[in-house]
């Protein structure tokens, strides 16, 4: 007997996400973006990476505030999931009003920040230190909130005042104390989950959090947590400020997509073999496991 396929209820660039009643499940895909655009390719293990990266920050950071992860065990999950495209890549999460605020940490200079202080001495309105250098690390971790955009748009930095506007007219009475929240938990997760990584030999530059409301309105993280598509890592082996750094994320597909720009949206096969690698690669680094 054939199991009824069930539809998304949401797609974004990378996830599906489905619901499940009292619960979503949230299932990553090989799909892959850049500037914000689906690339014609899809990377095999991608998802299963995200998917399994995020559970284990999520575990590690437990005692910082809770997450929307319930299982990454499809067996938890309806019949319909327990199909090999599904084993991996697929978690049952709890349901959250998302807040609209995407939680950007940045430790060390580069990407972006790096081209607006060259301009300007700031990153996103916060006046930095003179004479930094690409990559140089930061005294101290910046948190530069931006707006979630819808696909196919571009996502808009704010300053910490306006996250507090931005937030106010959405809960009022709400913005000053989610703002605040947003930035100590996310300067707090990055820290600690940076000197873990640091110590396993990746550096996190910057990462990207994501939060949301139970139903007793208390914050806690969702989306997905410190993977390669939502920070950068690099190795701390060989790393030099004064340039760009080798990384283990996406930016072999970013940078080969920058140097060909009569690329139609589609990568080489070397470029997705070399991005995979990386990924796989930061997985076994990070949890000092294989990805099965």
């Amino acid at each position: 007997m054939s199991v009824r396929e069930i539809k998304p209820v949401k797609e974004g660039k990378v996830r599906e996400i489905y619901d499940n009643g009292e619960s979503l499940i949230m299932v990553a895909t090989d799909r892959i973006s850049c500037f914000d655009v689906i690339l014609k390719n899809e990377v095999t293990k991608k998802g299963a990476v995200l998917t399994q990266m995020s559970k284990f920050w999520f575990d590690m950071t437990e005692d910082i505030l809770p997450n929307h992860m319930i299982s990454v065990d499809v067996r938890d999950m309806p019949e319909y999931f327990r199909q090999d495209k599904f084993n991996g890549n697929s978690m049952l999460c709890k349901k959250l009003e998302m807040l609209p605020v995407e939680c950007i940490v940045r430790g060390y200079i580069t990407g972006s920040g790096w081209a607006s202080y060259q301009k300007t001495g700031k990153v996103c309105g916060i006046q930095l230190l003179e004479g930094l250098k690409e990559s140089d690390k930061l005294p101290e971790p910046v948190y530069t909130p931006s707006t979630k955009a819808e696909i196919g748009d571009h996502d808009e930095n704010i300053s910490y005042a306006e996250s507090v506007e931005y937030l106010e007219k959405r809960f009022p009475g709400k913005g000053e104390e989610y703002a605040s929240k947003l930035r100590d938990y996310s300067l707090t997760l990055y820290k600690k989950c940076a000197e873990y990584a640091l110590s396993r030999g990746i550096i996190i530059a910057d990462t990207k959090f994501e939060f949301g409301l139970d139903e007793k309105g208390n914050i806690v993280i969702g989306d997905e947590m410190l993977t390669p598509d939502s920070s950068r890592f690099w190795p701390a082996e060989g790393y030099e400020p004064g340039h760009g750094q080798p990384s283990f994320d996406k930016q072999f597909a970013r940078d080969w997509l920058k140097a060909n720009t009569e690329h139609d949206w589609t990568l080489p096969q070397e470029i997705v073999d070399k991005t995979i690698e990386k990924y796989l690669q930061a997985y076994k680094l990070l949890t000092g496991k294989e990805l099965v």
